[in-house]
Order: structure tokens, then sequence, then C-alpha cells
């Protein structure tokens, strides 16, 4: 978002997701005078970050368009990954 100051409005457009939006209307909505603060501020985080993370994901897929590495760092887990799939494959775990 930009310089401009968060708003019911603002938080409900920022998640996206009308499921999501929808939540937070109601969360908004049922709270008792001394928790509005309180429900706003952590819906505005939730809404900063979605943005934020939709922003970083163009980021990746103009890098990745252009042919270059994804900006940022990035751990390379796949040993682990395999190990616990191989894992849950011995315990029969879907």
């Amino acid at each position: 978002m930009s310089d401009q100051p968060w708003t019911i409005e603002s938080i409900r457009d920022a998640l996206g997701n009308p499921t999501l939006a929808q939540r937070f209307l109601g969360e908004i909505n049922r709270a008792p005078a001394h928790q509005l603060l309180h429900v706003f501020a952590k819906w505005q985080g939730i809404a900063q970050r979605s943005i934020e993370a939709a922003n970083r994901g163009r980021e990746i897929a103009a890098a990745e368009q252009r042919g270059e590495e994804p900006p940022g760092q990035w751990t390379d887990v796949t040993e682990r990954v395999l190990a616990e799939a191989a894992r849950n494959r011995t315990q029969g775990a879907a």
C-alpha cells in the first residue's frame, strides 16, 4: 500500500481473497469497542504481509521469465524433504 493510511476498506481490498475479507469484516464488526484497535492492527498486519508476499511473487516470476535466479536468499532443503518423504513412505503415511 502507498503512504495512504489504512482503512477497513483498504484492508479488505488488500486481503484479495473474498473468504479472508469476509472473515476480517466479521471480526471487525463483532469486536467490542475496547478490542477494535487490536483487531484492526492484527488484520492490517495480515493485509500488509499479503501485499508484500504478492510483490515478492511478482519479482520472482519476472526474474524467472528473464532467465535469472529468483531474488533473495534461498535455502536448499531438498535433502531434508527427500528424507522426510522416505520416512513417511516407510511409516505408511499418505
